[in-house]
């Protein structure tokens, strides 16, 4: 059997660094996790090693793994003989159920990614209103493309600066593409509306992460996603909610059930698909109806809503609107937190761990939740990997993002004994690395 060494040094000579994601590489144990099975909320490293999985495939897995209702629905495509490139009642089926669940959405349309979705949403936004430009927060990820991989999360070396000149966050990703995006602090009312009383009639779309787990699990303040929700119909500007991450992670509906603010269009993917890659855009019939072939608007692909996803996503909502799902999920939630709050106050820890559902941030440096991005910089990340290396050791799995405060989580499989597990095995990590985490 190989090791985890072996395995990344075979890799490392046919893929780039090893790995086909860039973040799948782990520093804090030297590797990526090679995985040989998983189930329920655990996964087994190549070396036999059983780990509570506190990643659950950066919130894709809510379902955890190897669900019963996912496996049926991927048993059924097999029989189906999979259908690639063909239009089933299953589509229509799934597209209809997220109409009746996401407050915002009068028509859907499937892809496989994340990334995807934002695209082929700033797209129509633009074409709707025939402006070209993006306010976008800081902080908040909205994938890996060009059109917004940009002024989303700067180091802090070039922060503020980025607000002048918006931060381009890959080499290869044109000067030019920055004209056309405006960062903001998120949480900063008086920002929000110079931007717009600025840019407004150049403005296509406004995009954000109603939670921005990515930077911190930052929420909007009292108040704030009302003023951008008044603010953005004045001006004619679509907002847009980006719910990749956050769509079932606290209710069905997502954060725009949440918090009670509609946005025009919103993202949804990660959980979408049961584990499996599917994603959508959707939003008020007249913006989606803009696309190919009613509208003008280009939208298509091989592979969109391929049947083994779109049966996998039918069996994910038909798991979420069962009374049990979130009861047990915020049952979950209470005693993680209450035993994490518990456990930073009783040793003193200089650390805070902000939550929204299923998902949850370490931020360690402040003990208060964080407001805006720039309030992150203070996490430490190589006190972080050693959490996350001494928390790997005693059988517990948090990825290590290579980024700043990210988030972590847990899957309906997961159990209260699990939790004890994981709160039992931070407990032991934080002792050998309590000065530090006092500082």
């Amino acid at each position: 059997m190989a090791t985890l060494q072996e395995l990344y040094t075979r890799a490392s000579e046919v893929l780039p660094g090893g790995v086909n994601s860039s973040i799948r590489l782990n520093r804090a144990i030297g590797t990526p996790l090679y995985t040989s099975r998983s189930e329920g909320p655990y996964v087994w490293d190549v070396e036999g090693r059983k780990l509570i999985d506190m990643c659950c495939a950066h919130g894709a897995a809510l379902l955890g793994h190897k669900h019963p209702a996912v496996v049926a629905a991927v048993q059924k495509a097999i029989e189906m003989g999979f259908l690639s490139c063909f239009e089933t009642e299953y589509h229509e089926r799934l597209a209809r159920k997220l109409c009746e669940l996401i407050p915002c959405a009068d028509k859907v349309r499937f892809c496989s990614s994340g990334s995807e979705a934002t695209l082929h949403l700033i797209r129509v936004c633009r074409a709707f209103t025939g402006r070209k430009k993006i306010i976008r927060f800081e902080g908040h990820f909205h994938g890996y493309h060009e059109l917004i991989y940009i002024g989303g999360q700067p180091p802090e070396a070039a922060f503020p600066s980025n607000r002048s000149k918006p931060y381009i966050e890959s080499p290869g990703i044109p000067e030019e593409f920055a004209d056309l995006i405006i960062p903001v602090p998120f949480n900063d009312p008086e920002a929000l509306k110079k931007a717009i009383r600025k840019h407004g009639e150049d403005t296509a779309l406004v995009i954000l992460e109603p939670v921005n787990y990515n930077s911190g699990c930052i929420k909007p303040e009292e108040g704030f996603l009302r003023l951008l929700r008044e603010l953005t119909q004045e001006a004619g500007i679509i907002l847009n909610f980006d719910e990749v991450q956050s769509a079932f992670k606290k209710s069905a509906g997502g954060a725009q059930t949440d918090f009670g603010i509609i946005p025009d269009v919103c993202t949804i993917g990660k959980a979408l698909g049961g584990g499996l890659p599917l994603s959508a855009f959707c939003g008020r019939a007249e913006i989606m109806n803009m696309y190919k072939p009613v509208g003008n608007v280009q939208h298509s692909g091989t592979f969109n809503a391929h049947l083994i996803p779109v049966l996998a996503g039918l069996a994910f909502l038909e798991e979420v609107v069962k009374p049990e799902f979130y009861s047990h999920l915020q049952n979950l939630e209470k005693h993680l937190h209450g035993g994490l709050d518990e456990l930073i106050r009783r040793h003193e820890l200089n650390m805070v761990v902000p939550h929204h559902g299923a998902r949850f941030n370490f931020i360690l440096g402040r003990k208060t939740p964080a407001i805006r991005y720039e309030d992150t910089f203070c996490h430490d990340r190589e006190l972080m990997l050693k959490i996350c290396r001494g928390l790997w050791q005693r059988g517990v799995y948090f990825h290590d993002y290579g980024g700043g405060a990210v988030h972590h989580g847990y899957s309906v499989q997961h159990m209260e004994k699990d939790i004890d597990d994981v709160l039992g095995a931070f407990e032991d990590t934080i002792k050998d690395l309590k000065t530090d985490l006092q500082k």
